[in-house]
């Protein structure tokens, strides 16, 4: 099966600056977190960072879900941290 991601949800982790959010393969839920300053360029630890970082998310999610399955499809584990660097 290929990699889909049919559930919406995130959420943002301020410790980690990151929006975590999941795809799944067959029966398999795989874990994704992209780093916060790989999408946006908002500054850390005001009071709308967290929502400045989920629009973000939510307004390149097609993008942020290619980079994802590339990802996955090089070495398919369960769990990623996409970074700037997966962007470029």
């Amino acid at each position: 099966m290929s990699l889909t991601f049919p559930n919406r949800s995130r959420s943002y982790d301020e410790a980690g600056r990151r929006i975590r959010f999941v795809g799944h393969d067959g029966m398999f839920q795989i874990s994704f977190s992209v780093a916060a300053d790989a999408i946006s360029d908002a500054p850390p630890g005001t009071a709308t960072a967290e929502a400045t970082y989920l629009a973000a998310f939510d307004t390149a999610s097609g993008s942020i879900h290619d980079v994802a399955s590339k990802a996955y499809a090089r070495t398919r584990k369960s769990i990623y941290v996409l970074t700037a660097a997966d962007f470029a």
